[in-house]
This record gives structure tokens, C-alpha cells and sequence, in this order.
């Protein structure tokens, strides 16, 4: 971090978690959520608004506040792979069950969620650090009109702040998540709007058609329209729907 000089007020106090926990007699699911804003900021009302909407269906929020532009990959993966290992440690402290743990990205958080999912790490038992002794793989994954791919049909803006202006083709492809679905990545839920000028509503259907490629169970919904980024969407007749379909899907999946 020392070596990089004008890190910006976005990346101050990152990475960190904003913790919005449930009051319960069990233990209770969690997940995290990761705000979008093209890798260059994290939007707040991707943020905290949906944190309390989780804690009204019982579930633990917390907000990663992961690093962003000039930093690159990997370090927003870094971020989110301690951010995920945090809230496993703290699970007793905290009243979290450890067995229902989730992600949930919006646009550039997205494909930060989906890459988390993707190139997750297996928990080292015997490891000294008791934080690497955690799994990195989500539970669960919800994604809002997500950054998926590098590749065609991404968002220029997410794909030059995270890898720089001459990404190679191993970075391209190592970054397109698509391309690393396997047998293990979680269950999903994803929305987006048939319109949505900045990221190319493509990028959930080629992650969809990966995860049934798997058979991975999961649940996908378009609507007619909607801008980008309309984070829990209250003012749009159609989009608004999603928050009571995803907490649906969450109960089929036995996660509340």
C-alpha cells in the first residue's frame, strides 16, 4: 500500500467491513456485499440500504469496503478473500452460522462477488494463521446486473481500472468468470435489466448458461427495463421485485 502514491478518499480505511448484525437466540446466515462503481468507487446506495433490507429478513449484513482504483488486480480479490475469512473467524463472536455464508456484488462488485466464487480457496486445517484455516467459497452468490467478462460485452470502464490499459490475454481470460464455473461454484441468483446501457445484460446470460452447463442451481431474471445501477430498484415498477425474489430463492435454498 506505501508504494502507491494518491490512493483517494475511496480507499481509505480499506479494506474493512461495515457490520449490520441480526439480535437472535441462533445463529444466523450473513452475507457481504460488495458495492459497484467500476472498480473506482463503491456506491452507497449499494451498500447500506441493502444491508438493512437483509437484516429484515433475518440475515447479517456486512458492506466490504474493498480497494479500488489505482489499486489492481489482485487486490480487490485479496480484499474480498480476507473479507469472507473475517466474518468465518468472527462467526461465534458475532452470531453468524458458518454453514450459510454468502455474497452478493452489484456491477463491478459483481464480478468481484463472481470472481470470488470462481477462483475461491480451499481452508488450510493445519495452517499456523487460524484465518487461512477458512474457506474463501461463498455459500450462496446474488448478483445485480454484474460485470461478468473481460472479454466482448464487458464494462471498458471495471476492465481498465482493474487491470490497466494492456491487460494480457492471460489476464483477460483469467478475469472473464464465465470461463470458471465449475462443479463447485455456489448456487446463484442474478438480475439485470434488458437495457442497461453500461454493462450489457450478456454478461448474465453467459454466466447463467455456465452455471447450467454445471448444473449448478440458480435463478435468473430479466426485466423489460431499468438503468444501471439501480441498487434495490424502489422506484422501478418491475426491477423492485427482485429483492422479494431473491428472498424467496434464499428460503428454497434453505439459507433462511
Amino acid at each position: 500500500m506505501t508504494e502507491i502514491q494518491n490512493e483517494g478518499i475511496a480507499n481509505e480505511n480499506c479494506p474493512r467491513l461495515e457490520r449490520f448484525l441480526v439480535s437472535s437466540k441462533r445463529d444466523v446466515p450473513a452475507m457481504l456485499i460488495f458495492p459497484g462503481g467500476a472498480y473506482e468507487m463503491r456506491a452507497d446506495h449499494e451498500g447500506k440500504p441493502v444491508a438493512e433490507w437483509l437484516n429484515s429478513i433475518g440475515i447479517a449484513a456486512f458492506v466490504v469496503h474493498y480497494r479500488v482504483a489505482p489499486y489492481k488486480h489482485p487486490i480487490p480479490l485479496e480484499d474480498a478473500k480476507w473479507a469472507i475469512r473475517t466474518v468465518r473467524h468472527r462467526a461465534e463472536d458475532w452470531g453468524i452460522d458458518l454453514a450459510r455464508v454468502g455474497v452478493l456484488g452489484f456491477s463491478a462488485g459483481g464480478h468481484l462477488a463472481s470472481t470470488l466464487a470462481t477462483h475461491f480457496e480451499d481452508g488450510l486445517p493445519d495452517a499456523d494463521d487460524p484465518m487461512q484455516q477458512y474457506s474463501t467459497r461463498p455459500d450462496v452468490l446474488v448478483l445485480g446486473y454484474p460485470v461478468i467478462t473481460m472479454r466482448e460485452s464487458t464494462h471498458n470502464g471495471s476492465k481498465h481500472n482493474l487491470l490497466g490499459d494492456n491487460p494480457t490475454k492471460q489476464q483477460v481470460l483469467e478475469l472473464s468468470n464465465e470461463l470458471h464455473v465449475s462443479n463447485h461454484t455456489p448456487p446463484t441468483f442474478l438480475w439485470h435489466t434488458e437495457n442497461d446501457e453500461s454493462v450489457s445484460v450478456n454478461n448474465s446470460f453467459i454466466f447463467a448458461a455456465a452455471l447450467q452447463r454445471h448444473n449448478i442451481p440458480h435463478s435468473l431474471h430479466t426485466f423489460e427495463r431499468g438503468e444501471h445501477g439501480l441498487g434495490l430498484a424502489p422506484y422501478n415498477q418491475e426491477a423492485r421485485m427482485w429483492p422479494k425474489l431473491c428472498e424467496n430463492w434464499l428460503k428454497v435454498r434453505n439459507f433462511i
